[in-house]
């Protein structure tokens, strides 16, 4: 199994925090990997959120194709971040490690967000195109405001190779998993979190159902789902399909990956539209075992589970700082000053959304709407 940890906060963060709390996790994972994402930026970034920043990966060569790339389409570096690297047996250094903020080609700055969120992803999905076969580049995201950061090995260590226990990246919410994918190789790609247009999410289990939910978002015509190195992937997809393109409300997404069954859906309040999503998007229902971390563009943080809640998952904190973690010993490193009375196990039906800024926790539960 993975080992999720997620931290929201009014104050800036480091991601040593996160990672501290995976550390205490450490029986639950194998240690093969470590995926972070920052979102809302502190740090060398507080004042660059409205410049894309483009986080990856890329070889000598990669770095040339890159900067050529990105010159003749326009994009402006107007800031980069590069750990300070301390080499750590077992991890492989590659040749450049890089967050970049960008300025707009000069025709999209007077361009709509979504006119720019629809260039950011095409720019991504081009890089990723011409790098992946070589392995040259990995693009992970390009979107203002966020920070996405892979590498394999120990997450401890990983944090330490990168030097980010000294390191000025700081966010308000923090989303890190340790342990990469189960069913495939260990690639980057393959490691949680994953991130489109501001949507991210990391899962902790299997995903039975991979195929018929690939099809079906494959089969929208938007260029953003594909890849699918992990079976976990479709996750965010399916958070990003159902609130983005679709507008329905961040708890509709329950509903969409856990249909209840009809003669609970009659209990429902808005059960027509309840019915109309299980009819027409029943091959977006997961089959678990799966507990889901997530957070939406607004700083929404949310947790939730599938019908079998069969991997474990617990929200505690206190007013301006929650952590959303596989285990209770995670939220204790991460926030050990709490009511511990309040922690909240959400069970099969609750979905914990956590409003941005870490203002207020409340659970939704499916069967009352």
């Amino acid at each position: 199994m993975c080992r999720l940890a997620a931290i929201t906060s009014k104050e800036f963060i480091s991601p040593m925090e996160p990672i501290l709390a995976l550390e205490t996790m450490k029986e639950g994972h194998d240690g093969s990997g470590l995926g972070l994402v920052l979102k809302d930026l502190g740090g060398e970034f507080e004042k660059l959120k409205k410049y894309p920043v483009l986080s990856g990966i890329c070889s000598k060569d990669g770095k040339k194709t890159l900067d050529d790339y990105m010159k003749k389409h326009g994009f402006t570096l107007k800031h980069e971040w590069r750990p300070k690297i301390k080499p750590v047996k077992g991890i492989v250094q590659r040749d450049h490690y890089f967050a970049r903020a960008y300025d707009y080609p000069a025709a999209y700055k007077s361009k709509t967000m979504a006119e720019k969120e629809e260039l950011l992803m095409q720019t991504r999905l081009e890089i990723r195109k011409i790098g992946e076969p070589n392995e040259s580049i990995f693009a992970f995201s390009f979107y203002p405001d966020a920070i996405t950061i892979k590498e394999v090995g120990d997450p401890l260590e990983v944090a330490q190779f990168f030097g980010l226990d000294n390191d000025s990246l700081k966010a308000r919410i923090i989303l890190a998993q340790g342990r990469q994918n189960t069913n495939y190789a260990i690639y980057l790609y393959a490691c949680h979190p994953f991130f489109i247009q501001g949507y991210c999410s990391m899962t902790n289990g299997e995903n039975t159902a991979f195929v018929p939910i690939r099809e079906f978002l494959s089969s929208r015509g938007f260029p953003g789902y594909m890849g699918y190195n992990s079976d976990s992937e479709v996750f965010t997809h399916i958070l990003h399909y159902a609130t983005r393109q679709l507008g329905f409300p961040l708890h509709y997404y329950k509903d969409v990956i856990t249909p209840l069954k009809a003669h609970e859906i009659e209990e429902r309040p808005d059960k027509e539209a309840i019915s109309m999503i299980k009819q027409s998007m029943r091959q977006l229902c997961i089959d678990g075992p799966n507990m889901v971390i997530g957070f939406t563009p607004d700083g929404t943080v949310f947790m939730v589970q599938d019908a079998k809640k069969l991997r474990p998952g617990v929200v505690g904190g206190v007013k301006g700082k929650y952590a959303l973690m596989s285990e209770e010993c995670g939220v204790d490193r991460a926030i050990p000053k709490r009511d511990r009375a309040k922690d909240i196990f959400p069970m099969k039906y609750d979905m914990v959304i956590i409003s941005p800024k870490a203002e207020e926790v409340r659970v939704w539960n499916q069967l009352h709407g």
